[in-house]
């Protein structure tokens, strides 16, 4: 936590590098509100990183935690508010900064399996939670009514592709023949 016991920063220079930092971070509501319309959300109900920073080798730390919230969202058709639980595991490796090698410029980077970040001073636990809930949200939501829409439609019948569009060829060959048919009348 910070000095200010605020929940939300866990400064760096506090933390013991010999025992886990654990670290359950619920924004107010007020801070709910201003994450909701940050992520253009209708509403955040509910929102909750819980987990821990460990320490690691070469002054590195890892955070694991567990990512809940309910959000509301707009349905994409109906606009109809949706909610929806949203339940993540995120995980993030914070290095000192010389112990990111930077890539050289040109060459093939290899993406690594886990996101690492440079070690900030304060561990931002808003941000966290704010980065994790932005990519676990639906990208398109939909209410009850757009689903019951979507399956009341009456299905097209598929084209087949070669009634729907003249053969481009096909004026060619009756002109070709056309043609071959008075060359014959000539003779």
């Amino acid at each position: 936590m910070d000095r200010g016991g605020n929940p939300a920063r866990l400064r760096v220079s506090t933390l013991r590098r010999d025992v886990a930092t654990e670290f359950d971070f619920r924004p107010e509501a007020e801070e709910r509100a201003a994450l909701a319309e940050e992520l253009g959300l209708l509403g955040l109900r509910k929102a909750r990183l819980a987990g821990r920073l460990s320490p690691e080798a070469g002054g590195a730390y890892r955070l694991t935690a567990d990512l809940g919230a309910t959000v509301v969202q707009p349905c994409v058709v109906t606009l109809d508010p949706v909610t929806t639980r949203i339940d993540e595991e995120v995980s993030l490796l914070f290095r000192p900064a010389q112990q990111i090698a930077e890539p050289d410029p040109g060459s093939e980077v290899e993406v690594p399996e886990e996101e690492e970040e440079p070690l900030p001073d304060v561990i931002e636990l808003r941000r966290i939670l704010a980065e994790a809930l932005s990519l676990a949200l639906p990208p398109y939501p939909r209410s009850a009514a757009a689903q019951e829409m979507a399956d009341a439609a009456p299905e097209e019948p598929e084209e087949d592709p070669s009634e729907s569009r003249p053969n481009p060829f096909a004026g060619l060959a009756e002109l070709r023949d056309r043609l071959s048919k008075d060359e014959k009348d000539e003779d």
